[in-house]
């Protein structure tokens, strides 16, 4: 009987044998949860053909938005046979895998090997967190690429952490730092900052952010400005590029706290019991459980043996129940009395013998196997506590996933002091942070107890970086509870995976730094998706920007155009020459033009670096490329679609 839930074909459905060579060009998503979604969003919005592959059972809102786009959607298992094939495979340019849940990685990974097996030369961009599975597949010398979610928001999370006012960027070898400064006199950007590129703006009066703003434009004193250059250049114009270490003073006042559970109640007595047994049973060793079925295989035998065999004066035996009672007291040594193997046969007696001496073996073995993973798990709890009773001035990690593990070996990188609060003592992750001699605090985060003991109030940062966006944004409140008065100097960085709710999450409760894992990685995705060049996005004024780096194509939109045409919001930071003549490739030693001037025209073969909000720099990219025979999109004027 099978349970496959049926396949879903709608009319914009690429259809492999009628589909025009000229048209195979259309992306297959795998995947429609927030960060499926906001990919979808991206291509289509620029005008590239999208097919999505789910089963679509948990997406009501995103297969909503779907039809609102007319973005095909084939309802199926994309590991199932025949589902890519019902998308297109065959006239596809490129698969992108990104499910979610449990088992989200290994169906990326096998969507992936499908593919690749498949048709070697379609583009397969797959979301995998595990380094040696990513890298293995990485090997495979077919077009695409492996991306980690988790390393590639981490940056953007220890900047917020760091409150670090720069974010360097290599450009082919050479260093540029987006530095945010303070206008320190009302003036235009040129006057006040010469060439270096401005990239925000944000005024004190008005509230408004201009992203990519003319040198031309006035600032007031006390604007924040973004801007974009080399260390001599920042330099030069007096914007500082090094952070200096944040250090707070111990305080003896406490906040309040929060406790989740006046409002959420209690688990029921059978529920924390069940919850308790199978938490043993996952950190109990091995040999407890041996141990365990060892002594519960010699009372069942000897059970059995003693109802059989043991007999009184007048001839009747021992019952089940008595036989199991009897069985225990030799077992345990207590000798009751109220049974004796004095009288019976002689095997029975060599058999009470032997069931006493296993007895206390098989006892034995349990205690001390119990005994030891009792006094480890409370070691290691009191051990946490004891190495971060003395931070002051440290990061504080909530949740040791993936993306945790990963800011909190970016921080330590970096010199900074951390103390991780997590609530499962089996974490996988726990040997990578004890590694780095990472103090971790375990105990459930919405509550004040284990903030105190990770020492929140003399904290410099706090990171709340579980997988659950529900629980960070408790998290965070319960740790702006415990700051009290202190919570305007100390930055609270949530991990959010929805992009709208991260928005609404930073202006409704106050939160300075929220960031959504969708909005960083999203871009990355594209950009791989279409074989673009996206080497890094960094948020600017609250806006993702991207350094991406383009060649432009014989043909294409840029080729012969000014770079004073290309998009106002669009900054190039550096460009390489391509030999004129033969095949017009960038030798790598190519010098660098920086900054290039503005009446400089693109030309095949050349390479460029453009920084720029995602979307803006992801049109730009897209731009470098030659047009496909019988292609009908404009690409003639920077905003074309």
């Amino acid at each position: 009987m099978t349970t496959d839930r049926p396949v879903r074909r709608t009319d914009r459905t690429p259809d492999d044998t009628n589909l025009d060579p000229a048209r195979r060009t259309h992306v297959i998503v795998c995947g429609l949860g927030g960060l499926g979604l906001r990919i979808v969003e991206q291509l289509h919005h620029r005008g590239e053909p999208v097919v999505v592959v789910d089963d679509a059972r948990e997406h009501g809102r995103g297969v909503r938005l779907l039809a609102t786009w007319g973005v095909p959607l084939i309802e199926a298992d994309p590991a199932l046979p025949g589902s890519l094939d019902e998308a297109g495979l065959e006239g596809a340019r490129a698969v992108v895998c990104v499910m979610g849940g449990a088992q989200g990685e290994l169906r990326n990974l096998h969507v992936a090997l499908h593919v690749r097996e498949r048709h070697p030369d379609v583009r397969v961009v797959t979301s995998l967190g595990n380094a040696a599975i990513g890298r293995a597949v990485a090997d495979d010398p077919g077009p695409g690429a492996v991306l980690d979610v988790a390393a590639l928001v981490t940056p953007a999370l220890v900047e917020a952490c760091l409150r670090s006012p720069v974010h360097a960027l290599d450009v082919a070898g050479t260093r540029f730092v987006a530095a945010a400064t303070t206008a320190r006199a009302p003036a235009t950007l040129r006057a006040l900052y010469g060439d270096l590129a401005p990239l925000a703006v944000s005024g004190t009066a008005e509230g408004t952010t201009h992203l990519c703003p003319s040198r031309d434009q006035r600032v007031d004193d006390g604007d924040r400005v973004t801007v974009l250059g080399t260390d001599d250049e920042l330099a030069e114009a007096g914007v500082a590029t090094t952070v200096a270490a944040p250090r707070r003073r111990a305080r003896t006042r406490r906040g309040g706290g929060y406790d989740p559970e006046a409002t959420h109640g209690r688990a029921g007595t059978l529920q924390r019991t069940v919850a308790a047994a199978v938490a043993l049973g996952r950190e109990s060793d091995r040999g407890l459980r041996w141990a365990l079925a060892a002594l519960v295989g010699l009372l069942v035998v000897s059970t059995v043996v003693i109802s059989l065999g043991y007999r009184y004066p007048d001839g009747h035996g021992l019952g089940p129940v008595d036989a199991l009672y009897f069985t225990v007291e030799s077992v345990a040594t207590v000798g009751f009395g109220d049974y004796s193997f004095a009288e019976q046969a002689v095997w029975l007696r060599l058999w009470a013998v032997f069931l006493m001496l296993a007895g206390i073996v098989t006892t034995a073995i349990p205690i001390a196997y119990f005994t030891d993973m009792l006094i480890s798990r409370r070691l290691a709890s009191t051990a946490g506590r004891r190495a971060a009773s003395a931070s002051v001035g440290h990061v504080v990690i909530i949740g040791l996933g993936a993306v945790g593990v990963s800011v909190a070996e970016a921080l330590r990188s970096r010199g900074r002091d951390v103390v991780v609060v997590e609530s499962d003592p089996a974490n996988r992750h726990l040997p990578r942070a004890r590694a780095l001699g990472i103090p971790v605090v375990f105990g459930d985060a919405t509550t004040a107890t284990p903030l105190r003991d990770a020492r929140v109030g003399q904290a410099a940062a706090v990171a709340v970086t579980t997988s659950d966006d529900m629980a960070n944004i408790e998290t965070g409140l319960a740790v702006r509870d415990l700051l009290g008065e202190g919570r305007e100097d100390v930055p609270v960085v949530l991990r959010l995976f929805d992009r709208e709710l991260a928005r609404t999450v930073a202006r409704r409760f106050g939160f300075g730094s929220v960031r959504s894992i969708v909005e960083l990685a999203a871009p990355w995705f594209v950009g791989a998706a279409l074989g673009l060049d996206v080497l890094g996005t960094f948020p600017v004024h609250g806006q993702a920007f991207l350094l991406g780096r383009l060649r432009v194509e014989r043909g294409s939109a840029l080729d012969g155009l000014a770079m004073r045409d290309l998009s106002l919001r669009t900054r190039v930071v550096g460009l390489r020459r391509a030999p004129r003549p033969d095949d017009g490739a960038v030798h790598p030693t190519a010098p660098l033009e920086h900054p290039p001037r503005r009446d400089t025209r693109f030309a095949a073969g050349d390479e460029a670096f453009l920084v720029g909000p995602d979307e803006e720099l992801l049109e730009v990219l897209a731009r470098s490329r030659a047009a496909p025979v019988g292609s009908t999109r404009d690409t003639s004027g920077p905003g074309a679609r």
